[in-house]
């Protein structure tokens, strides 16, 4: 884990990354990272309003599923071209999550957690109910794929690899910004406690709402780019299935730290993918392993690795006293 600290670090990863389409042996796997991308920007939003500002949101799959069908309904019913709609459901999204957190956030704990979980159900129903406005359970098919930038294209799996790619490193970038900010303290104030938070001069109403904006802003894009790679829309992308598999991930990686999301979900998905050829009984194997994972890594793989190299620090720091302290001894004697 050594190997992925500072900018060396994070400059290894983007160039496994870079490099991965050319050792796939197909397109298939190309497209599996591509919506592994996907969803790890979703992820990096679901840690923010949960890991960062401790508000435990049920319904980040639901918004996620907004961006996308702002995408699909923008640009098959009404001919908006894709990058004009990929900028709306950004805002959808998070004028949505506005007026949503409004309401929301005035709970505490698990109140706000059922609360969401209520809006999720309810998008869900909208979404499957309303088939003038999303075409109901039959779903939107023929998304277009993103369009064109001058000489750049993204009508194959490649092209559209390396375009989300880019946006899951302007996410990741937005992020450390963000956490490593005078705001990003706010959050985590908040988090540690609503008391300390308020005694410290902190808006708790603004701060939560706020997070809360900027999480779902994120699974607003993930969901729009989702569109743009899958091309067909269903009502199941808002169900509370999506939002469990992002709490997953997160949980898996590590919840409140910027790297976790992104081992989750690229641990999680390269374990299903593996796990393919059990067919129906993968998750036979996959859900013990997951639990396991949860008890003997209670703070998920960086968190965990984090928490450990703290605690080495520490007993390093304390030895060097100590030595210090009998040198100084010694020398008075």
């Amino acid at each position: 884990m050594r190997l992925i600290e500072g900018k060396a670090g994070w400059a290894l990863l983007a160039a496994l990354a870079l490099a991965f389409p050319l050792v796939a042996p197909n397109n298939y796997l190309i497209s599996v990272a591509t919506l592994a991308f996907i969803m790890a920007i979703a992820a990096l939003g679901l840690n923010l309003i949960t890991g960062y500002t401790g508000q435990f949101n049920l319904a980040h799959g639901a918004f996620m599923a907004i961006g996308a069908y702002t995408v699909g309904i923008l640009t098959v019913d009404h001919q908006v071209p894709f990058w004009i709609a990929f900028a709306l459901a950004g805002v959808v999204t998070g004028v949505l999550g506005y007026f949503i957190g409004l309401l929301s956030l005035r709970l505490r704990g698990h109140y706000f957690s059922i609360f969401t979980l209520c809006v999720s159900y309810i998008l869900f129903l909208l979404i499957e109910k309303w088939e003038s406005l999303t075409h109901g359970p039959v779903g939107i098919m023929g998304i277009p794929a993103p369009s064109g930038m001058g000489p750049l294209r993204f009508d194959t799996p490649l092209a559209q690899y390396y375009l989300v790619l880019a946006f899951l490193a302007l996410g990741i970038w937005v992020m450390a910004r963000i956490v490593r900010s005078l705001l990003g303290r706010s959050f985590m104030a908040v988090r540690n406690s609503d008391d300390l938070a308020e005694a410290l001069g902190i808006d708790l109403m603004r701060t939560k709402t706020l997070s809360f904006v900027l999480s779902v802003i994120y699974a607003g894009f993930a969901g729009a780019l989702y569109a743009g790679q899958v091309r067909f829309l269903g009502p199941d992308l808002a169900s509370e299935a999506v939002t469990f598999d992002l709490i997953m991930f997160v949980l898996v990686g590590g919840v409140g730290t910027l790297l976790g999301p992104l081992v989750g979900t690229f641990l999680v998905t390269w374990l299903t993918q593996s796990l393919q050829f059990l067919q129906d009984y993968r998750m036979v194997v996959f859900g013990p392993l997951l639990v396991a994972l949860i008890i003997f890594l209670p703070d998920g793989i960086v968190g965990t690795w984090l928490k450990r190299r703290a605690r080495r620090a520490d007993a390093v720091q304390a030895d060097t006293r100590s030595h210090v302290a009998v040198t100084e001894a010694k020398s008075n004697a």
